[in-house]
């Protein structure tokens, strides 16, 4: 079992920076990818950004590619997403997520992750 914790969310103006911290916790030594995904009222959940777990990999939605950077601190068991240029359909929950391995191509799909956090409300206003 693997336990997600997210923090950091909050309310900003468009333009400006959020970083989410995601502290995992258990049984993390077999994971093998850790992302981060959101879900904006009334639409599905999408993948935002995905790392293996020895960081030598990186995958982004194209909607944050340039703007976000997913990061991870295996001394801290902490999986990190640093958001610049927030714009305001940036607006979602954030959930961290783990899992064993991606289905090659598809690195972002939330069918890849075994383990998910409660989110974190990230806000943006115009």
């Amino acid at each position: 079992q693997v336990q997600l914790v997210e923090s950091g969310g909050g309310s900003v103006q468009a333009g400006g920076s959020l970083r989410l911290s995601c502290a995992a916790s258990g049984n993390t030594y077999s994971n093998y990818i850790m992302g981060w995904s959101r879900q904006a009222p009334g639409k599905e959940r999408e993948g935002v950004a995905t790392i293996n777990t020895r960081g030598s990999a990186t995958f982004y939605a194209d909607s944050v590619k340039g703007r976000f950077t997913i990061s991870q601190d295996n001394a801290k068991k902490t999986l990190y997403l640093q958001m610049n240029s927030l714009k305001p359909e940036d607006t979602a929950m954030y959930y961290c997520a783990a899992g064993k391995s991606y289905v090659p191509g598809r690195p972002l799909d939330k069918g890849n992750f075994d383990y998910w956090g409660q989110g974190t409300q990230v806000t943006v206003s115009s």
